[in-house]
C-alpha cells in the first residue's frame, strides 16, 4: 500500500514514505493514465495535491480529454485556462455537445461565478479552444450561434497548428443546413487530416481566389447528410495533396431537401477528378442519386474499394439513347458494394453480368462483390457469373448457417451448396 506524505512531514519522512516519488516523470505518467482509466478522475484529482510534482503531472492526463456538454461548463473552464494557461497545451481532445436548448440568451448572458469574461463576448466559448495550442482532435457538435466564432479558428494565422482530425456540426432552428462559407478555412488547415462535416450547406463559388491557400494533408473526408454543390466540391478538392478517403451519405428522403446537390453520382465523381492519382476508398452512400452517364474510372488508379447504392449509378439507367461508353472500373479495384438490391433495371442486369464475364479484362485484381438480397432470378444469374469468374460474391441478409460457417462468403470459395439448393428451386 503506497502512503503520501503529509504536508506538515519533513523531508526525510517524504522520501521514505512517498514509493511512487523515485520514478522519473515518464513512468509516473503511465502510472496516473493507468489510474484515470481504472479509478476515477476524482482519485487522480486527489493524487494531484499531494505535491507540485504530481499537480503538474497530472494535469498532463486530467486535461488529455475534455468534454464540454454545457455551455456554463465551457465559460467556467475558459476561466480556469484563464489563471492557468499551461494546462490548454496538455489537451489533446477536445468535444463540444451541447444542445440549442441549453445555449438560450439566459445561459449566455448569464454571468459566471468567478468569471471575468463579459457576458456579452459570445464568442468567448470558441476563444477558450485557441489557447489549446496542442489539441489534435476537436470534435464540435453545438448552436448555430456559434458558428461565426468557431470559424474565425481556422481563419488566419492557425492558432490550432497540431490539429489532425476536426468534426464540424452546427444544430439550426429548424434542422436547416449550416452554411459551410463560415467555417470554409478549415479546408486550408496545413496539418488537418482528417474531416467531417455533418449538415452543412456549400454552394458553387469555393474559395474565393485571393484567399485560396497551398497544399494541405486532409487525407480523409466525410459528408454526412451536407448539401454540397459538386462544383463547390470540386475546388475545395483541389487543395489537399493526397486524398485517400471519401465518403458522402445522404438520407432516403432528405430533409429538408437538398438545393445546392447535384441529383447525379457522376458528377461527385469528375469532382473528385484531382484526387485520382491518391483515392482509395470512394463511398457515395445517396439512395435518391441516379446517374445520366456511365462512370468512367480508369483515371482513379488507385482506388481500390467502391461503395454505391444502385447498379444503375454505375451504369447509368436504361434510356433510348445509344450507350457510346462502357463502365470503367478503376484499374486497382479489388471490391464493389452495392447498399441496394439488384435487379431494378432489365438493360443494367445485363451491363452487370457482362462486365463480371469480362473482369479479367477491365479490373483484374477485383477480388469480391457485396450486395444485398434482391430479385432471385438475377441473384442466380450473378452467382453463376461470380463462380465462372472467381469473383467472390458477399449477399448481406441472405446469410443461413452454412454460409456463416464459410464466414458469410458465396462465391467461387464457397457457397456451392447453395447455389445447388436455388438451381434445385
Amino acid at each position: 500500500m503506497l502512503v503520501f506524505p503529509d504536508e506538515d512531514g519533513d523531508k526525510s519522512a517524504d522520501s521514505q514514505h512517498d514509493r511512487l516519488g523515485v520514478l522519473p516523470d515518464e513512468l509516473l505518467l503511465q502510472v496516473f493514465e493507468t489510474l484515470a482509466k481504472l479509478g476515477t478522475r476524482k482519485d487522480l484529482c486527489n493524487v494531484s495535491r499531494l505535491s507540485k510534482r504530481y499537480h503538474r503531472l497530472s494535469d498532463a492526463t486530467l486535461y488529455k480529454q475534455v468534454l464540454f456538454q454545457t455551455p456554463e461548463l465551457h465559460l467556467t473552464f475558459s476561466e480556469s485556462l484563464g489563471r492557468r494557461p499551461r494546462r490548454g497545451s496538455a489537451i489533446n481532445e477536445v468535444t463540444l455537445a451541447y444542445p440549442a436548448s441549453e445555449l438560450s440568451q439566459l445561459a449566455l448572458g448569464a454571468h459566471v461565478h468567478g468569471s471575468h469574461i463579459h457576458p456579452s463576448r459570445f464568442d468567448g466559448l470558441s476563444r477558450t479552444l485557441s489557447i489549446m495550442s496542442n489539441l489534435e482532435k476537436l470534435d464540435i457538435a453545438v448552436p448555430s450561434v456559434l458558428l461565426h466564432g468557431v470559424g474565425s479558428l481556422f481563419n488566419g494565422p492557425f492558432d490550432l497548428s497540431c490539429l489532425k482530425s476536426c468534426k464540424l456540426f452546427y444544430q439550426c432552428p429548424n434542422d436547416e443546413y449550416w452554411d459551410l462559407r463560415e467555417n470554409i478555412h478549415i479546408f486550408a488547415h496545413p496539418e488537418l487530416e482528417e474531416l467531417t462535416l455533418r449538415r452543412a450547406r456549400f454552394d458553387e463559388q469555393g474559395f474565393n481566389f485571393l484567399e485560396r491557400p497551398h497544399e494541405t494533408a486532409l487525407k480523409k473526408l466525410h459528408l454526412i447528410e451536407c448539401d454540397i454543390n459538386d462544383d463547390g466540391l470540386s475546388d475545395i478538392l483541389e487543395l489537399p495533396e493526397a486524398l485517400e478517403e471519401f465518403v458522402m451519405t445522404h438520407q432516403e428522403e432528405p430533409e429538408p431537401e437538398l438545393e445546392e446537390s447535384s441529383d447525379s453520382v457522376a458528377d461527385y465523381i469528375q469532382a473528385l477528378r484531382s484526387q485520382s492519382e491518391s483515392l482509395q476508398s470512394i463511398t457515395i452512400d445517396s439512395p435518391s442519386m441516379t446517374s445520366r452517364k456511365v462512370l468512367r474510372m480508369r483515371e482513379f488508379g488507385t482506388v481500390k474499394t467502391l461503395r454505391l447504392n444502385w447498379d444503375y449509378q454505375l451504369f447509368a439507367k436504361s434510356s433510348k439513347k445509344p450507350r457510346l461508353h462502357s463502365v470503367g472500373l478503376p484499374p486497382e479495384l479489388e471490391m464493389l458494394e452495392f447498399f441496394n438490391e439488384l435487379g431494378t433495371d432489365a438493360e443494367v442486369n445485363d451491363l452487370l453480368l457482362a462486365l463480371i464475364e469480362s473482369k479479367s479484362i477491365v479490373a483484374r485484381h477485383w477480388k469480391t462483390m457485396v450486395v444485398v438480397e434482391g430479385d432471385d432470378a438475377i441473384l442466380r444469374q450473378v452467382k453463376a457469373a461470380c463462380k465462372e469468374n472467381g469473383l467472390q460474391l458477399d449477399i448481406i441478409g441472405a446469410f443461413d448457417e452454412t454460409d456463416s460457417e464459410n464466414d458469410g462468403s458465396i462465391g467461387s470459395d464457397g457457397g456451392d451448396d447453395k447455389d445447388t439448393d436455388d438451381d434445385s428451386e
